[in-house]
C-alpha cells in the first residue's frame, strides 16, 4: 500500500488548506486512515483519523472544532481540512494507514506510512 499526501503550503494565519492522501495499491482491503504531523524539534503529534466507511471519525485536542476529515472511497482519497490555521499547526503532515475499519488516535496501530506535506503558517 503506497500513500501520497499533498496539498501543503504557505498560508497566513487564520487561512486555510486542504490536504489529500491518495491511497494506492490493494485498495479493495479496508482500511481506516490517519493524519499526524510532525512540527520542528517536537515529537509526531495526532491530528485525525477516519474509519473504513467515513461513518466515524476522531480528532486530535489542539485542532478539534478546525479540522475536518473525510474520505471518498471510490478516489481512494482523504482529505484533511483545515480552518483557522495558527502559526503552531505548522509542519509536516502524514497520512496513514491502518488494516482493519476501525480508526485508531495512535500511531502505533498503523501499518503504512506516505511521505508528508509540509504547511507553514506566517502570523
Amino acid at each position: 500500500v503506497q500513500l501520497q499526501a499533498s496539498g501543503g503550503g504557505s498560508v497566513q494565519a487564520g487561512g486555510s488548506l486542504r490536504l489529500s492522501c491518495v491511497i494506492s495499491g490493494h485498495t479493495t482491503r479496508s482500511y481506516a486512515i490517519g493524519w499526524f504531523r510532525r512540527a520542528p524539534g517536537k515529537e509526531r503529534e495526532f491530528v485525525a483519523t477516519i474509519n473504513w466507511s467515513g461513518a466515524t471519525k476522531s480528532y486530535g485536542d489542539s485542532v478539534g472544532g478546525r479540522f475536518a476529515i473525510s474520505r471518498d472511497n471510490a478516489k481512494n482519497t482523504v482529505y484533511l481540512q483545515m480552518n483557522s490555521l495558527k502559526p503552531e499547526d505548522t509542519a509536516v503532515y502524514l497520512c496513514a494507514a491502518k488494516t482493519g475499519s476501525t480508526y485508531s488516535r495512535y500511531e502505533g496501530h498503523y501499518n503504512y506510512w506516505g511521505q508528508g506535506t509540509l504547511v507553514t503558517v506566517s502570523s
